[in-house]
């Protein structure tokens, strides 16, 4: 199952956000509508279905715990990892400390990114991409090796 594409929603009074139809029959056969949310290092949360998960957890628990970076991300990963289930009308709650940790209020926008969601907040989300434009025409960063080859 791939994710892919934007959309712009709308949280309730609850901190719960519908997942997008197109979705939810898929999210249903492949895990059940069980995810889990977890933040990320750029300030958005990261949902993954549950089984896509559990691979991502085991890697990261296997890193080495004397490696400071190491220990970083699996207290933020999998620290905050937190399971949320669809409901009856395709909703997942997003508990109260991920909403404050990406700053979450109202709108959010709910990025695919192949086998992972993020959601972010709108405004947050608006601003970054005009910095992630202005440092792609500017020739800083490059290219990893693997990717010098990729043919769009």
């Amino acid at each position: 199952m791939i994710f892919r594409g934007i959309n712009n929603l709308t949280l309730d009074a609850k901190g719960r956000m519908a997942i997008p139809s197109r979705y939810r029959d898929k999210l249903m056969e492949s895990c059940g509508g069980r995810l889990i949310v977890t933040v990320d290092r750029d300030r958005c949360l990261l949902v993954y279905p549950q089984h896509e998960w559990e691979v991502i957890e085991a890697q990261i628990a296997s890193l080495p715990s004397l490696n400071k970076q190491s220990r970083l991300l699996q207290r933020l990963l999998i620290g905050h990892a937190t399971e949320a289930e669809l409901d009856s009308q395709g909703r997942i709650l997003l508990p109260t400390m991920l909403r404050d940790y990406a700053g979450l209020d109202k709108k959010c926008v709910l990025i695919g990114q192949g086998k992972k969601f993020e959601i972010w907040d709108e405004q947050l989300w608006t601003e970054n991409q005009q910095v992630w434009l202005a440092e792609a025409d500017s020739d800083e960063g490059e290219l990893p090796s693997a990717l010098e080859s990729l043919s769009l």
